[in-house]
């Protein structure tokens, strides 16, 4: 039986969403647009050069004080574009079967 991606619609945002992209180790930070969002991705517009930033894993910071992020890995960029996917697990690693547990961000 062939499975089904639930939950993997984008929700856009008209006017976008003030967010911030930040270095696993907090050595860099720039400020984004949330574009869209979904479970398990999101497109964003970034703020200033992302030239020779470590986007291999990194945070999305959803809130101003930090309480609310994920933690993400670059899919593809365009320009001031870029499409990010949210890692889960530990170590960062993706769940396989999208998951079976309760997200603890969720709790």
């Amino acid at each position: 039986m062939p499975e089904e991606k639930k939950g993997t619609e984008r929700v856009a945002f008209s006017r976008g969403y003030d967010v911030c992209i930040m270095a696993i180790d907090g050595t860099w930070r720039r400020n984004c647009v949330l574009n869209a969002i979904s479970d398990t991705d999101a497109a964003l517009t970034v703020e200033g050069s992302i030239q020779g930033l470590n986007l291999k894993e990194f945070f999305l910071l959803l809130s101003s004080t930090g309480l609310a992020y994920r933690r993400c890995e670059l899919v593809r960029v365009n320009g001031t574009e870029m499409d990010v996917a949210f890692l889960k697990g530990k170590n960062g690693k993706k769940r396989p079967g999208g998951g079976a547990g309760v997200d603890m961000m969720m709790a």
